[in-house]
């Protein structure tokens, strides 16, 4: 959709004004709404309203995250905002909510007009949701998170604002009457106001709902007025609800339909609480792991649809549908596969349903699949293996290798790109390579020297990425598709094979998918079998016109150090380790809530790792830094890749410590004496 606009700054949410289908609206996270005229070949977008300076965007849940229009826009020329402040009254930004005026009959937003509604200090800078509406009551509410809490049980403390869904009447409302209470609020008859410091002496007249974690992602369905909402997990399940007033839907007692009480100091107290809400739909974190509500589908485009809920997952990019009467709980399994990163859907007036990708695109969804479903099951059926014997590449896959390789829990790798015909892979100013659709990577694992997986991950034609694993046979002779992931014994050690979800977690699209294949990387000599000839790989791949634009000077190309050899030194061989192995993940754009950029290219004074306090758990670690300088054992990210547990690094895919790369940080950290 809107093929021809780009959006860089993040899309988060995208609207259009009550009853008007010419224009659209994206919410940027980074600060800005930009509005173009709904047509398929605009080429261009005007600013509503900028609001940048005011923001903390500096961590990956912080910025612009909500936009409403008055119901009668622009006759009451109102808007409201909420966004993450850049004034901190405790350890996180204050979340606002403001209102703001048009002074142009709608074109633009006044900046300077800002009222704001009310303000919530958080001890964090995570789980702030953020998301606001207005319902078919003429309402507003507002989904806000728990602000990541590890002291205080917000969710279930009726005198904050803190994991709730909240509901005000700004109807009427002007100078220092900022809202009012709807009249059948639970705790309506509660005479103090939350607004100023997002809690009160009393029960908070606002809330409309509690017990929850981060409502990302949350709408009504336009012929009920039912309010559905994703509720972003923990460690291992992400939930749906179906949010009614007054309801408790269980945080932090349970995650899904699993009684963590045991986890918290305040554990105990969940025995007490009475009619806690089940989710009507969870999904495992082999699936996704940051659940992204939607909306029930009420358009005609579609009409098998019609009258189902549509939610996805913001990491793999997954789309589920339900049946808007499911009951409680459903389990989910498979799911469209998407590769997007889906920070929200968003409806039409006519109730077809749209998908905001974070990183630059918007969508439609027509109903037709997509992301490659009908792969083969058994890998001799995929094209990309010798017709004669599975264990060999088919013929035109060219091999390759990085110099600083990632760890894959002690397995030796043979890896392998398959080129569409007549395309070529793009190399970036940045020295990332992007490839065209059609791609395939090709990627076995070996332990004991026998075969044990195949990794396909494909960029179809359809410019989706999808990763596949198969596993191979005790006789080596071919392997078949593992669906959903799985987990074996081979010898005395775990083997994981990774779901589809689990594929696009770690390709992320921060890091532009494809992992290991950079100008860096691909900077030496390797063996090249199909000619015995050992050459170097960049000089392979301009010979045979593989790269736009040929590298010049391949060979003056430095490569990373390998972080178990002996070239670079102790310092560049440890950040070349975090670079493979964490900056898909730990860097600007990536999908988790931290800001660390662990790139081989970031100064690590610029890292936001070096002697920096963490803002989600020390670990038990006295004086804890993320990067303690002089002092491993005070370093949280030694002591997160050390352990395979909730609190491990990698979070996923891996259930052998990599003992050599942990000594290797370790040494380095040790050798540290400041961050420069």
């Amino acid at each position: 959709m809107f093929p021809k606009l780009t959006f860089r700054n993040q899309p988060i949410n995208l609207k259009q004004v009550p009853g008007d289908a010419s224009r659209w609206f994206v919410v940027e996270k980074l600060g800005d709404v930009r509005v173009f005229d709904n047509k398929e070949d605009v080429t261009s977008t005007s600013e509503f309203i900028n609001v940048a300076s005011r923001i903390d965007a500096t961590c990956a849940e912080c910025g612009l995250l909500g936009m409403a229009f008055h119901p009668d826009f622009p006759a009451t020329p109102r808007v409201y905002l909420s966004y993450t402040s850049v004034h901190h009254t405790l350890n996180g930004p204050d979340s606002v909510l403001s209102e703001f005026t048009s002074q142009d009959g709608g074109l633009t937003l006044d900046p300077d007009s800002e009222r704001v509604i009310f303000t919530i200090p958080k001890e964090s800078v995570h789980h702030h949701g953020g998301r606001i509406a207005f319902g078919r009551d003429g309402l507003l509410y507002m989904g806000i998170g728990d602000g990541n809490s590890y002291k205080l049980d917000n969710a279930q403390n009726t005198k904050t604002l803190l994991g709730k869904f909240i509901r005000i009447d700004i109807r009427g409302t002007t100078g220092t009457a900022l809202y009012k209470i709807p009249a059948d609020n639970p705790f309506a008859a509660s005479t103090s106001f939350c607004n100023v410091n997002g809690s009160g002496p009393e029960n908070c007249p606002e809330i409309y709902a509690w017990g929850f974690r981060n409502p990302w992602g949350w709408g009504f369905d336009r012929e009920t007025g039912d309010l559905w909402s994703g509720d972003v997990g923990e460690s291992d399940i992400e939930e749906v609800n179906h949010v009614r007033i007054g309801g408790n839907y269980g945080w932090r007692c349970f995650e899904g339909t699993s009684d963590i009480s045991a986890r918290w100091p305040s554990g105990a107290a969940c025995a007490a609480r009475k009619n806690l809400l089940p989710p009507i739909a969870q999904y495992p974190h082999t699936l996704g792991n940051a659940v992204t509500g939607g909306y029930v589908y009420r358009g005609k485009a579609i009409p098998g649809l019609v009258g189902r809920y549509v939610f996805g997952d913001f990491p793999t990019g997954r789309i589920w549908d339900i049946p808007n009467d499911t009951q409680p709980t459903m389990t989910m399994t498979g799911g469209l596969e998407t590769g997007l990163n889906i920070s929200s859907f968003a409806e039409d007036p006519d109730g077809e349903l749209y998908v905001v990708h974070m990183y630059g695109g918007l969508y439609r969804i027509t109903g037709s699949g997509g992301g490659g479903t009908g792969v083969a099951t058994q890998l001799s059926a995929t094209g990309c293996v010798s017709k004669s014997n599975a264990t060999l590449p088919a013929s035109g896959l060219i091999p390759y290798a990085p110099s600083a390789p990632f760890w894959s829990d002690g397995a030796t790798k043979e890896r392998w790109i398959g080129l569409p015909d007549g395309k070529n892979i793009t190399v970036g100013a940045d020295g990332d390579w992007d490839f065209p659709n059609g791609t395939v990577l090709m990627k076995n694992f070996r332990l004991d020297n026998r075969l044990i997986e195949t990794r396909l991950f494909m960029h179809h034609p359809d410019g989706v990425w999808a990763g596949y694993s198969y596993e191979w046979n005790a006789a080596q002779t071919d392997a078949t598709l593992v669906r959903g992931g799985k987990k074996v014994m081979i010898g005395a050690q775990t083997w994981i094979y990774p779901s589809e979800g689990e594929c696009l977690q770690c390709h992320t699209e921060a890091a532009g998918r494809s992992l290991g294949l950079e100008t860096r990387q691909l900077a030496f000599n390797i063996m090249y079998p199909q000619t015995g000839r050992d050459a170097h790989q960049l000089v392979t791949l301009n010979t045979i016109n593989a790269l736009t634009p040929a590298i010049a000077n391949p060979t003056d190309q430095v490569p990373y150090p390998n972080p178990t050899g002996t070239t670079g030194t102790l310092g560049e061989r440890a950040r070349a380790y975090l670079h493979t192995n964490c900056a898909q993940c730990h860097r600007p754009g990536g999908p988790t809530t931290t800001n660390l950029d662990l790139r081989y290219s970031t100064a690590l004074a610029d890292t936001h790792a070096c002697d920096v306090v963490p803002t989600l758990d020390t670990l038990g670690i006295s004086n804890a830094r993320l990067i303690a300088p002089g002092a491993a054992t005070r370093s949280v990210l030694i002591e997160r890749m050390s352990r395979r547990d909730a609190n491990g690094m990698p979070p996923l895919g891996s259930a052998q410590v990599d003992t050599e790369g942990a000594a290797l940080l370790t040494s380095w950290v040790n050798s540290l004496s400041n961050c420069n």
